[in-house]
């Protein structure tokens, strides 16, 4: 395939220049292959992913009516920035190409047309996708469709939305076999994976890898406190606004990324307090109103605005040239989610794109060291594939049934050709079909489980028409906690809390959310009502899960403890805090499991330094504390962060080697999740995303309550009458996987045999000081502490640096 000369034209007329990997890309589309591009941030991966589209709408023969390119996004943000501009190469060239969105925020009558007259490009996201696939139009809709473009693929193949689209992509295929596929991604460390998750059948071969020119090198900086010392612990980094305040004067328009809704709203109100100069400052997160979102998205776009407080709802893509720097306010957690941070400013190719680290604790500076390091050396890291869910498969059995019948055999190779459930097997298979027929051997009895039956002659369809409106309705896979609309009496929405915060507020409470100060009226139909408000109030917790600590950026963390003439690059005050540690205890170094055990307070401590993420420690806090109860040792509790975990008692650990052995995921494990909420929790998202348990009915949505009751009456029927339910096997899928990270947990175990280094010691260590300040906070939202709160830290701090 040849670039016709009015798109030459295009790129000599803004004075660029068509790069070797888009040359390559349209290689790969005139050869009729599938094809992979991984290319650096600015590098015009998206242009170069729609640019066989352009080619072919511009050629003598231009495609008729109808789709002919998808374009799927994680974000519904990205897919709108996508589309604006996509729209200027496509009006000034000329080229008559009709292009939309099509996401949750699309209204219901543009969605009905764009099933009777579908646009020829249309942009979407991996739920609005399925669901698409779902109408009877479907099969007529796509039968034409030449190209599918993946946009960040990185950031949910190896997920669930990634199950679902590999489902979808693998229903496409079948529906227009010379579909050809086509995923971008400026950070996938392993290209050979991401390759066999985008063939069809799984042959990594079949996928042309493209990689992209290089671009200019980042210029990464750490921010260093000018007056003050970085804080032993704390997570919101506060101690760094005035400074942060100093640079957004500095700068044209500087994007401030961070790892919580709640650290967004926080950061912002204290940006806002000492904004001096009434600069124009905005706030974007995944709970704010689509008109807020698209408002502030609008201001950046035309250059309105000098700053905007983020989170990861602003990761992806999102190409607005003019930003000047980045700024990461607390640790950035993989080097891959910082360098695609860094990315979103100087969206260009040739120029440096700027960022600033902001650390909120010694630890932290120490990642954030590690991360910067990782983006010089171009070090990449990600999730691993697993294999797909059981409960994803269930809502595309269904999903498949709404567009119409189904054989059984078919739709398995269908299936299976989906790289993520090419372990399915016809037992698998079976039960995940009797699943979605009867609910399952013990629910067969109830008739609101029956949603397929099949006919004599094998074939699947609907047990009732009205299932394919139920299953629209419910079908998702992101199942944030229960949210309250916050509206103010007039109707207008300012987006959503979370139920169970939101059952914390009686009328006359203030909360401080989307940057404003507003004072409850009162709740009504899944509703906060507000008014504005002249004292300030509580910022809104969210339950949303941790970013994980990169087993990758973990490793690095270590090297750097030990790296002893290096540290002369660190801040003073973190310097001395690995001079003293190196004094009076050690350093755990990449061969290392270090335990330190010692007296405080009346109570007997022992901190493990495992590196392994909050999950991960978490758990084995759970479990070790379990196995001190039954041996007497009079455990009274833990705290963890990413780095270690702390645990207390009475007694004093003579020896954590039993406590640490790798049985204990063999009994205390299993108990412990049995008898904790983590399997019920479990199940509660698997019972949604599966179907079985619907949270909305026309005209009405059920409340958190309800839906949890309903999914807790089920799932104690299911553990006592039918304990190998396909749900309670997909719940603990989950729960070993993502909710324990029982992976990290198990080498962690295996290591600790012959890595663990036990040291005791008369008083607490430096090295110990960033967990033990979170005891007794550990219930608050993370980021939630002040760092001013951190002086009730100096008598730890004290006895940790006192050297005599």
């Amino acid at each position: 395939m040849t670039l016709p000369a009015c798109i030459i034209n295009w790129f000599d007329v803004r004075g660029w220049r068509v790069r070797r990997h888009q040359l390559e890309m349209l290689e790969a589309a005139g050869a009729g292959e599938h094809a992979l591009l991984v290319a650096d941030t600015g590098a015009g991966k998206t242009l170069a992913g729609f640019l066989p589209t352009l080619a072919e709408f511009a050629g003598d023969n231009p495609p008729g009516d109808g789709l002919h390119t998808l374009y799927v996004s994680p974000l519904k943000a990205l897919a709108h920035d996508v589309q604006r501009n996509l729209l200027t190469p496509i009006n000034e060239i000329g080229l008559k190409v009709r292009v939309e969105t099509r996401s949750g925020d699309t209204p219901s009558d543009r969605k009905a047309r764009q099933r009777a007259k579908p646009p020829h490009v249309l942009l979407t996201t991996p739920e609005s996708l399925s669901l698409l696939l779902s109408y009877p139009e479907a099969a007529t809709m796509f039968a034409g469709l030449k190209r599918v473009i993946i946009d960040e693929v990185h950031a949910f193949a190896t997920g669930k939305r990634g199950d679902l689209l590999a489902l979808s992509l693998a229903r496409m295929q079948a529906l227009s076999p010379g579909l050809r596929r086509i995923a971008l991604s400026a950070t996938v460390a392993d290209p050979d994976e991401f390759r066999a998750w985008l063939a069809p059948d799984g042959a990594a071969d079949a996928v042309r890898l493209v990689v992209g020119e290089p671009g200019a090198e980042p210029e990464v900086t750490i921010l260093n406190p000018e007056d003050q010392r970085v804080p032993w612990g704390g997570h919101a980094a506060a101690w760094a606004v005035p400074q942060l305040y100093d640079e957004i004067r500095r700068n044209k328009t500087t994007l401030v990324f961070t790892n919580t809704r709640f650290l967004a709203e926080y950061i912002f109100q204290l940006m806002w307090d000492i904004n001096e100069d009434k600069l124009p400052i905005g706030i974007h997160h995944g709970s704010l109103s689509k008109e807020a979102r698209r408002k502030v998205e609008g201001a950046m776009a035309r250059g309105e605005l000098r700053a905007l407080i983020c989170t990861a709802s602003l990761d992806l893509g999102v190409d607005w040239g003019d930003i000047d720097l980045v700024v990461q306010m607390g640790a950035p957690k993989g080097s891959s989610r910082l360098l695609q941070r860094i990315g979103r400013a100087n969206h260009r190719l040739d120029c440096a794109s700027r960022a600033l680290l902001v650390p909120g604790n010694r630890f932290e500076f120490l990642e954030a060291f590690a991360a910067q390091e990782a983006v010089e050396q171009g070090q990449r890291d990600g999730e691993d594939f697993r294999p797909g869910g059981l409960d994803v498969l269930a809502q595309h059995v269904m999903a498949c049934a709404c567009a119409g019948p189904f054989e059984e055999t078919a739709l398995l190779a269908e299936v299976r050709s989906a790289q993520p459930y090419r372990w399915i097997d016809e037992v698998q298979w079976k039960r995940v079909l009797e699943f979605v027929a009867t609910g399952g051997y013990s629910l067969r009895a109830y008739d609101r489980f029956k949603r397929i039956v099949r006919d004599r002659q094998g074939t699947w369809r609907l047990a009732h028409p009205e299932q394919a409106a139920r299953h629209r309705l419910n079908a998702g896979i992101i199942i944030d906690a229960e949210m309250l609309e916050v509206r103010f009496r007039n109707g207008r929405s300012l987006g959503k809390v979370e139920e169970s915060f939101g059952a914390t507020l009686s009328p006359g409470d203030t909360i401080r959310f989307a940057g404003m100060d507003l004072e409850v009226e009162g709740v009504r139909d899944m509703e906060l009502v507000v008014r504005a408000a002249k004292t300030p109030g509580q910022i809104p917790s969210y339950g949303g899960a941790r970013m994980p600590l990169t087993t990758h950026l973990a490793e690095r963390v270590r090297g750097l403890l030990v790296d002893r003439a290096g540290w002369a690059r660190f801040p003073d005050d973190v310097r001395e805090w690995l001079e003293v540690q190196d004094w009076r205890s050690r350093l755990p170094g990449p061969g290392d499991l270090l335990a330190e055990s010692f007296p405080h307070a009346g109570r007997h401590y022992t901190v493990y330094y495992t590196f392994e993420g909050w999950n991960a420690n978490q758990s084995l806090g759970m479990l070790i504390t379990r196995r001190m109860n039954e041996r007497g040792m009079q455990p009274l509790g833990f705290v963890a962060n990413d780095y270690s975990l702390a645990v207390w008692g009475m007694k004093p650990v003579d020896d954590p080697a039993p406590l640490l052995s790798p049985d204990i995921l063999a009994h205390e494990f299993v108990d412990w999740v049995l008898e904790s909420h983590l399997l019920r929790r479990a199940f509660r998202e698997v019972a949604v995303i599966s179907g079985l348990v619907e949270r909305q009915h026309p005209g009405k949505r059920k409340t958190g309550k309800q839906v949890t009751f309903s999914t807790d009456l089920i799932y104690d029927v299911l553990r006592k009458y039918e304990p190998d339910h396909l749900l309670i096997e997909a719940a603990w899928a989950d729960a070993r996987a993502r909710m324990t990270d029982v992976g990290r947990l198990g080498d962690l175990l295996d290591r600790s045999a012959s890595q663990l280094v036990h040291v005791k010691l008369d008083r607490v260590t430096p090295l110990a000081v960033p967990v033990l300040v979170m005891i007794g906070r550990e219930r608050l939202p993370d980021g939630a502490v002040d760092d001013e709160l951190l002086l009730e830290a100096e008598s730890l701090s004290a006895a940790a640096m006192r050297v005599g």
